[in-house]
């Protein structure tokens, strides 16, 4: 650390350098490299010996450095059902019957330690950046309460406003107690959009409109939201194409499949992304490509529902903005997006050969893909001058990169597990040494501890 009294006026705030391998963007890699920050932006990358004077100086000898990872599909509440055992072992639609009885009991002091804890893992796996997607409502104001410890921690944060209006009553899943009418749903959308929506490029808080799947809302609240998006320039997210049983229920309800749902109720559009996508046919690929639509994949929580995976190759062939997502702590069970970066690459492998995905295709769709799936490309997901501050210095232990001499990105996807040592957000440290920096995440695990314990036992 330099003196206090001995740096000069213009010296940068904070210099990460000495790094093993300083990973720009997937064009540019800097071997020793460093990067230096100024008002939360990345001011400067360069070579070693060509340093600027900082106030903070991070070491990241002999570790890997890249962009922050960016989480495009996550349900953070459901950490409060973490490897809840009468769900585990059930299909998609089982799993969601069997919990949203549990969910019902969400309050704003639930939704806002579970996001805290949970803001607090992702940094850990090192990710700077998340979307929530939170769609059960039993009670006002949850998304105010996550964006709340969003704040307190200044972590990135995507919060959208996620509803069902579609109840066991009216032919959908969800019982009654976690639904809401289209208006409430509408009118408290353009409250969240007024009261937190940054759209100026840098914005830690942002906020996208997200009903929940085709099965769970009207067909008249899906073109409704989609019409608020485009008035307010917001984003709208959903899952789609998740599941055979989604293709059949479709078919029975709307007289087409998903994918054609979708377009007919105005979501074929750039400002949308979706979560899964497994099941589009080739034509309906090409179509969602052609509209720019982006596409979170979430390759953990695939494998342990045993629903399929997303065609990631054929996507990203057709230009499609493929991005990252650990989806909800209830059906993956944990928040880490190096756990999620590997296991793309893993089934990348599994499902197109050894050629399919290398360690640095992946890492490209947890930074680039993701932040294009945000409408972040500008600022998110690269270290280039001016871009947002939100980055990750890697740490293996020796034992595991043993005998991994010769490329750090492939060692660091496929020597792990990595834990981020260092994880930066726009400019501070909130992950020192591999321990968050959150002083009061001591008490929101205690707090965690009991609301899950209640709403558990209370089922």
């Amino acid at each position: 650390m330099t003196s206090a009294a001995t740096v000069p006026a213009d010296a940068v705030e904070l210099l990460v350098r000495d790094a093993e391998l300083l990973v720009v963007d997937s064009e540019r890699e800097i071997p020793g490299g460093w990067v230096a920050v100024v008002g939360g932006r990345v001011t400067s990358v360069g070579s070693p010996g060509s340093e600027p004077t900082a106030r903070r100086t991070v070491s990241a000898a002999g570790r890997l450095v890249t962009p922050g990872l960016i989480n495009t599909h996550h349900h953070i509440y459901q950490n409060l059902t973490r490897s809840y055992a009468p769900a585990v072992n059930g299909s998609l639609f089982d799993w969601l019957t069997t919990l949203y009885p549990l969910w019902a009991a969400l309050d704003e002091e639930a939704a806002h330690v579970s996001a805290y804890v949970g803001m607090a893992e992702l940094l850990m796996g090192g990710c700077t950046t998340s979307s929530d997607h939170l769609y059960v409502h039993p009670r006002p104001r949850l998304v105010d309460a996550e964006i709340r410890a969003a704040r307190e921690i200044g972590f990135r944060f995507h919060a959208t406003r996620g509803s069902m209006t579609r109840s066991v009553r009216d032919g959908g899943l969800p019982p009654r107690s976690v639904t809401q009418t289209d208006e409430e749903v509408l009118a408290d959308s353009e409250r969240v959009i007024r009261a937190h929506h940054d759209p100026e490029p840098g914005a830690l808080i942002r906020v996208a409109l997200a009903p929940c799947s085709p099965f769970s809302v009207t067909k008249g609240l899906m073109t409704a939201t989609a019409e608020l998006a485009e008035r307010y320039d917001v984003r709208l997210h959903t899952h789609l194409a998740e599941d055979r049983d989604e293709d059949t229920y479709c078919q029975e309800t709307y007289g087409c499949r998903p994918v054609e749902y979708f377009e007919d109720t105005g979501w074929m559009s750039d400002r949308t992304w979706v979560a899964h996508c497994i099941y589009p046919d080739d034509d309906e690929l090409r179509r969602l490509a052609a509209a720019g639509v982006g596409v979170a994949h979430c390759p953990s929580s695939n494998m342990l529902i045993g629903g399929g995976t997303a065609r990631v190759r054929d996507m990203r062939e057709l230009g499609l903005p493929v991005g990252i997502g650990c989806d909800g702590s209830a059906s993956t069970d944990h928040a880490s997006l190096w756990m999620e970066t590997r296991n793309a690459l893993l089934l990348g492998r599994f499902r197109g050969g050894p050629g399919a995905m290398t360690a640095r295709d992946a890492l490209d769709i947890a930074t680039r893909g993701s932040a294009r799936c945000l409408g972040r490309a500008d600022d998110l997901g690269h270290l280039r001058p001016g871009a947002c501050a939100d980055l990750v210095v890697w740490d293996l232990h020796e034992v595991a990169l043993a005998g991994a001499l010769s490329d750090p990105v492939e060692a660091w996807l496929r020597c792990g597990p990595a834990r981020a040592w260092t994880t930066v957000v726009a400019g501070r440290i909130l992950v020192d040494r591999g321990e968050p920096v959150l002083p009061g995440l001591a008490d929101a695990l205690r707090t965690h501890r009991v609301i899950a314990r209640r709403m558990q036992q209370g089922a």
